[in-house]
């Protein structure tokens, strides 16, 4: 029996079979480990979390929550420190952008690492640095009384003051380096092709560079803000029980008084409001813009 071949049958033209289309492509395969990981660690205690608030022991958890006023003040003051704290972040974090952006690669290298290495170390030890500066008996204190400059020891933490202090200096990292990200890539003829239309350096700067560097200021504060609703060590530490952060009342919630669906439901209120605010930002801000690269129209 003689065998035709596909030629033959089309006349002796070529035919191209489509190839079958893999079902794990390289990058599909690489990014399996990590969504296992986020499934296990993150997704299912999630999940887990959200049950647990419905069901121990019911639905009534949320109602605790919505009539206890103290767990609504405390949210309150949460979202009103975080605020603050964004807002202190960019004074002090803008400036220093804007100065890493205009120094030369020495000093633009000696400004970042001085952000940086505070940032790789553990947020519990600086914490407790803070506490040595910031106690009754501390340095600032000691310093400033021997100096003759106060008569009292100021109180600079158990308050929102070292709340504020201690989250701030955690935080400017992440307001620093998304502005800097922004910064690099504005045109650096803008300015002074301005200046030399007539408009002052100030004016330069306020009409020109400050516009085309707002990507970068929302991208931080969003950064920031969002990171400082779940702050807990700081705040347990720096903190006291008049001006509670909301995290450390989860915690308090679940390790001491054992409540798991209570502490459950505040859980869940704090990531519903979370991811609305991420939302939110997101109307406004750009993903690249927040992680400081381009991303791809």
């Amino acid at each position: 029996m003689s065998t035709v071949n596909a030629e033959s049958v089309t006349g002796g033209a070529h035919v191209v079979r489509p190839a079958r289309p893999k079902v794990f492509n390289g990058w599909a395969v690489t990014i399996v480990p990590g969504l296992a990981f986020l499934i296990a660690f993150l997704l299912v205690p999630l999940g887990g979390m959200v049950v647990r608030s419905f069901t121990d022991p019911g639905p009534g958890n949320y109602r605790i929550f919505v009539e206890n006023a103290l767990y609504v003040r405390v949210l309150w003051t949460t979202l009103r420190t975080s605020a603050i704290v964004t807002v202190a972040t960019l004074l002090l974090g803008y400036p220093y952008a804007y100065l890493m952006m205009r120094s030369g690669f020495k000093m633009t290298a000696v400004l970042g690492g001085l952000v940086l290495v505070p940032f790789w170390t553990s947020i519990l030890v600086r914490t407790y640095a803070w506490t040595v500066l910031l106690q009754d008996s501390g340095v600032i204190n000691t310093t400033l009384e021997r100096l003759g400059l106060i008569d009292s020891a100021l109180t600079l933490m158990r308050n929102d003051l070292g709340v504020t202090i201690g989250m701030t200096h955690i935080l400017l990292p992440y307001m620093v380096f998304p502005i800097y990200a922004v910064m690099l890539r504005i045109d650096s003829d803008l300015v002074p092709a301005a200046e030399s239309l007539g408009a002052r350096p100030s004016r330069a700067f306020v009409r020109v560079f400050w516009p085309l560097s707002l990507p970068g200021v929302f991208a931080g504060s969003l950064l920031v803000f969002i990171l400082s609703i779940g702050f807990y060590i700081t705040p347990a530490l720096l903190g006291s029980p008049s001006n509670t952060m909301y995290s450390v009342l989860v915690a308090d919630m679940v390790n001491r008084q054992l409540r798991f669906g209570v502490g459950s439901a505040m859980g869940v209120v704090l990531l519903v409001v979370t991811l609305v605010l991420v939302w939110v930002g997101t109307r406004v801000v750009r993903l690249g813009d927040v992680l400081g690269v381009e991303i791809g129209q």
